[in-house]
């Protein structure tokens, strides 16, 4: 009787234990295979981080690109004048606030009576944020290949995914200057930013090797790297273009396909 009984509360007590604990499921990581990774290549500020610790290699254009900022208001809020030079172990504001967005910012200006001036101030402002042309009155496309993802407005992907052949050179779409080469952006491989004017930047990932370095010029066409798969599951170039920091679907300035 008495063992039956020390039975007893030992399996009601089992009972209890296992009501109170449920069940978690277990996942098979084995199984996951490289495509099935989640793609984090082109979040705009994942991790919703409000500061920034340079690291070596950093450029302001890369920090803004990464955080999806404006470089130009990135700069302002941390009151770095061009050429924008920032140092490793600096941390940097991401995000605006009611301090750092009115640093910088002319005064107001009392509205001009002369009705010519106004039409000829907006005049000016209309030309400077006209899309850039390269200097050739168009974009050209940086590699020859199939279209395999097109812009996403969701944001899902922030540019168009090009086919081709591993090595296949890659080109500027437009005359600029490179202001970043280099592997520091998660999910970007090796990657080159080039600007353009204030307005318009170019990015071109997951290329095998950079031809070109921070701080250089190029020319419209002028091969800048040759395609590659490194930080992604494929051979094929990323390419973006960003106004103001906002990613624009390329094919809306690149020119008609051949």
């Amino acid at each position: 009787m008495i063992t039956r009984f020390v039975c007893a509360l030992a399996l009601g007590a089992l009972a209890v234990g296992c009501a109170g604990n449920p069940r978690v499921p277990v996942t098979d990581r084995s199984s996951v295979s490289k495509t099935d990774l989640p793609n984090t290549s082109y979040r705009r500020n994942a991790e919703n981080k409000k500061s920034h610790v340079v690291q070596s290699g950093d450029t302001l254009f890369s920090i803004a690109w990464d955080a999806g900022a404006d470089y130009q208001a990135l700069a302002r809020w941390n009151d770095i004048d061009p050429p924008y030079i920032i140092r490793p172990g600096q941390r940097l504001t991401l995000i605006p606030s009611r301090r750092n967005s009115s640093k910088n910012v002319s005064p107001a200006k009392p509205k001009p009576s002369n009705k010519l001036k106004t039409n000829v101030t907006e005049e000016v402002s209309a030309v400077a944020d006209k899309p850039f042309t390269g200097g050739a009155n168009s974009w050209v496309w940086p590699v020859k290949g199939p279209i395999l993802k097109g812009y996403s407005a969701s944001g899902s992907n922030k540019g168009v995914d090009i086919g081709g052949s591993s090595g296949h050179g890659v080109r500027a779409a437009a005359a600029g200057k490179v202001v970043y080469a280099g592997s520091g952006l998660r999910g970007y491989g090796r990657l080159i930013i080039v600007k353009h004017d204030d307005v318009f930047l170019s990015a071109y990932a997951h290329n095998s090797k950079l031809l070109v370095e921070d701080g250089q010029s190029v020319s419209t066409g002028q091969q800048i790297a040759l395609m590659g798969d490194t930080g992604t599951d494929r051979v094929k170039l990323h390419f973006e273009i960003r106004r103001r920091g906002k990613p624009v679907d390329p094919l809306k300035y690149l020119p008609a396909r051949p």
